[in-house]
């Protein structure tokens, strides 16, 4: 295959995806075209993966029971979480929105499988943490293809990883890297809604330190 080089519009586009992307709350609940949803999350398969393991495992949740034990999980560890805030802090936790499972059409729990063969080891032995790195890169072109198609996707982390684990019956040797709400977002924004709501703000360059 020959060199690509890309044009200005299409960095410009590009630049505008990743400040599109987002950590989406709050979806609407249409259903997805089951099509556009196969195209994204067949980005997965074109994620680098340290030693060709492609170590993500994904579990669609969607049975009643599976969304509720998800869910209940959700609300103890968003309790529990609240506890360790105070004052004007807790009041403004209180107040986020920091999951969509209650509206979201597309749940999708991935997993890294720690105990693979596939790869046979390479670039693991001294990290084997890059297993799940990979899955974090796969979970990234998904997002971006996601938004590409006029959806967006929120990352849930408020959770205890191994009952959620325990709930799907999942493999001992898979670990939790994110659980994931898809739809369609109730409106898109360029600034993160954390930043919006005065919680945290970004960093205006990147910190780079020289030794």
């Amino acid at each position: 295959m020959q060199d690509q080089t890309f044009t200005d519009d299409f960095r410009t586009q590009f630049d505008l995806l990743m400040r599109l992307r987002r950590d989406v709350r709050r979806f609407r609940t249409d259903a997805i075209d089951e099509a556009v949803l196969t195209r994204c999350l067949d980005a997965f398969r074109l994620a680098p993966s340290v030693g060709l393991s492609e170590p993500w495992r994904v579990i669609r949740v969607e049975s009643e029971a599976a969304r509720a034990a998800a869910l209940e999980n959700f609300q103890t560890a968003n309790a529990q979480a609240l506890d360790g805030y105070s004052g004007e802090k807790a009041h403004l936790y209180s107040q986020l929105k920091l999951s969509g499972m209650q509206e979201a059409p597309v749940q999708l729990a991935v997993f890294c499988d720690d105990a693979t063969d596939k790869g046979q080891g390479l670039g693991a032995g001294t990290m084997p943490e890059m297993r799940r790195y990979s899955v974090v890169s796969a979970v990234t072109l998904f997002w971006l293809t996601l938004r590409a198609e006029g959806l967006g996707l929120g990352w849930v982390s408020i959770l205890d990883p191994d009952r959620l684990a325990r709930d799907l019956n999942v493999s001992d040797d898979w670990r939790l890297i994110g659980y994931f709400c898809v739809g369609q977002p109730e409106e898109f924004s360029d600034t993160p809604e954390l930043e919006r709501v005065g919680w945290e703000s970004r960093h205006d360059t990147l910190p780079i330190e020289v030794r």
